[in-house]
């Protein structure tokens, strides 16, 4: 009896110790891994968990620069070797987004639908730009895996001074009549030039200017069915900057050079009417650039903005989850990526974004991708002399298109860039121009032409 009695109690002490580590909730170290190229999105992680704090969470981030090509192997192998350290959010620029959300390393992402959110719902309720949640959807499970929070439909900033020298007035209807502004061609655009070019001015600064309006209008990408494809708006390009070279309609800068940022201070060789770029183009590039920080000082306040001649949008950093990311910060990991992405109460990222709060009163003002935030948002700035952004960045986003975009943009665009500057400067032929980039794609990536 006494050796029954036993065997019972061990046994029910096992089945309590088993039943206890069922039970057991997963738990871990509570630190957040963020991976990106910029402070920006772990800079929005940080203000979550400073804002909550009750969860008891930390931020580790991993920050490395897209210069040289540096940041997508690093984010491959982190994403590769798993483990503790392995990213739990991670982002992916425009530039390459495709490749973490719809090419080789899809398979990485967790869909957001996984994470716990209402996907569907969540969209409509913010009423997300649909460039934004076509490129960061998964072709094999059609799941949404990555999303923005700024929206980057383009317009075309404009130079007030400039434009009244030339035509007698800075109005945006105005303008954009000059230039063709809606109209989906360059006729009106080239007779702008022209009216410039007479008054001692540029039209734009360089030929990159034009190029994101080009690139991001073009009905295909680089690839089709797996074969280099040069769609006819991008090859017109070409023909686009030997006219702007040989006629000197523009200063002959290359963007992100000192030269390109000289020419929205006026301390370039010639002034220039404009640029062609999102929001954020006038935020963190012009803004800084432009010789002063309040109206008067410098170019700053004497800046307005009008349609582009054809829609277009530039740039954007996509958010993703790892699919791997462990039980028990699932629901956190939800949280942040909802709260950046698609929450559009004023305690969301996105609406602080909009108007400016997200440090305080008096911050940046941005465009963001959803409407409902825009909606509600106030978009006046200094920098364009009071006048509201909104009326024609969110406009601008219907025209963003999510289905001209590789995995491979970020090479094959540098490799077109070079060939089209080789031909305008004359040191090739058109059909050379074109022979070399292919030659390049080619030998760079492994990929022929159609």
């Amino acid at each position: 009896m006494k050796r029954l009695i036993a065997t019972v109690l061990c046994g029910l002490m096992l089945v309590g110790t088993m039943t206890g580590c069922g039970a057991k909730e997963e738990t871990g170290e509570k630190v957040i891994n963020v991976f990106s190229f910029t402070d920006e999105v772990p800079n929005m992680v940080q203000k979550y968990l400073d804002t909550h704090p009750e969860l008891g969470y930390t931020m580790k981030e991993t920050i490395i620069a897209t210069t040289d090509g540096a940041y997508q192997p690093a984010l491959d192998e982190a994403l590769k070797a798993g483990g503790k350290d392995a990213p739990d959010i991670y982002m992916a620029e425009a530039a390459f987004v495709l490749k973490y959300c719809q090419g080789d390393a899809a398979g990485f992402a967790a869909s957001y639908k996984d994470l716990g959110i209402d996907i569907d719902k969540e969209l409509k309720a913010s009423d997300t730009a649909k460039y934004a949640y076509e490129i960061g959807t998964r072709p094999s499970d059609g799941a949404v895996v990555g999303l923005p929070y700024q929206s980057t439909g383009g317009c075309f900033i404009y130079n007030r001074t400039v434009a009244k020298d030339t035509w007698g007035s800075d109005d945006p209807a105005t303008v954009q009549a000059k230039i063709g502004g809606g109209s989906g061609n360059w006729d009106q655009f080239w007779k702008a030039a022209e009216d410039l070019k007479a008054k001692g001015f540029g039209i734009i600064s360089g030929d990159g200017d034009i190029w994101h309006a080009i690139e991001n209008s073009s009905d295909t990408g680089w690839l089709v069915d797996g074969k280099l494809h040069i769609d006819p708006k991008r090859e017109a390009f070409l023909d686009i900057s030997k006219k702007l070279k040989d006629n000197d309609y523009h200063n002959d800068t290359t963007d992100w050079t000192e030269a390109w940022y000289a020419d929205m201070a006026e301390t370039g060789s010639k002034k220039v009417l404009g640029f062609f770029g999102p929001a954020w183009l006038i935020n963190y590039v012009m803004a800084g650039n432009s010789g002063g920080s309040k109206p008067g000082e410098g170019t700053y306040g004497d800046w307005g903005v009008c349609n582009s001649p054809v829609g277009f949008s530039w740039g954007g950093t996509w958010v993703l989850a790892n699919k791997d990311v462990p039980n028990y910060k699932k629901s956190i990991v939800k949280d942040i990526i909802s709260w950046i992405t698609l929450d559009s109460d004023e305690n969301s990222l996105q609406y602080m974004w909009a108007n400016g709060t997200l440090n305080g009163e008096g911050g940046t003002k941005d465009t963001v991708c959803s409407g409902t935030v825009m909606s509600k948002s106030n978009g006046e700035l200094d920098f364009l002399a009071g006048q509201n952004m909104f009326d024609y960045f969110v406009p601008a986003n219907q025209y963003a298109n999510g289905r001209n975009l590789t995995q491979y943009d970020e090479t094959i665009n540098s490799a077109w860039r070079d060939a089209v500057r080789n031909y305008a400067a004359g040191n090739t032929t058109r059909d050379e121009a074109i022979e070399a980039f292919k030659a390049k794609v080619k030998t760079d990536l492994g990929i022929d032409a159609e």
